[in-house]
């Protein structure tokens, strides 16, 4: 059953995945001019802030007459030669392939921690099941007495599980450790 449910998780990750960039290849453009230009107060004098305007154009068209002026309301048209000049356009390129790719890359890594996790709280059940039978036979058997003790050593994997569970139980007396100091005593851990 978890088998399935692991298959359907990734299934719908990877149906996700490529959905958001199918979706957002179409949303934005690898180019753009970018006019950083004083509002239109400043022209008329009375204030000193400055306004954006990006517009997708070729790269011969990037300047304050193909961006900003078809933008900009009538009174700034009419002023273009006072208000141009104090405009700095750029044209810039972005590899948008890449940033997809990265966030796609993030997303499997997130995606892969969570099944991580789903992964080890079904397993949990297993392992405390597992380690109490190991304990309640080991505390039936009496060490000191050469006849009552096993014959044979604990399997291999019993041994790991009996590893992983007493690091987990370990890991838990240290988080309950550190809750009490924190919450009850109001110090941190060394």
């Amino acid at each position: 059953m978890t088998v399935i449910f692991i298959r359907t998780l990734f299934l719908v990750i990877i149906f996700l995945s490529v959905f958001v960039t199918l979706t957002t290849s179409s949303l934005y453009s690898d180019v753009r001019c970018k006019c950083i230009c004083p509002s239109t107060e400043v022209v008329n004098g009375s204030k000193t802030e400055r306004k954006l305007y990006i517009a997708n154009v070729l790269p011969k068209d990037c300047t304050c007459y193909g961006v900003v002026l078809p933008q900009a309301a009538e009174d700034i048209r009419s002023k273009d030669k006072e208000f141009c000049p104090r405009c700095d356009c750029r044209y810039e390129r972005r590899n948008t392939t890449t940033i997809r790719a990265v966030v796609i890359l993030i997303i499997w890594v997130i995606s892969l921690l969570v099944v991580y996790m789903i992964f080890l709280m079904l397993l949990d059940p297993f392992l405390n099941k597992r380690r109490a039978h190991y304990e309640e036979h080991h505390n039936e058997v009496c060490v000191d007495d050469p006849i009552t003790m096993p014959l044979q050593s604990p399997t291999p994997t019993t041994t790991v599980l009996n590893r992983v569970g007493q690091q987990q139980d370990k890991w838990k007396r240290s988080v309950q450790e550190q809750r009490r100091h924190i919450y009850d005593q109001h110090t941190m851990l060394n």
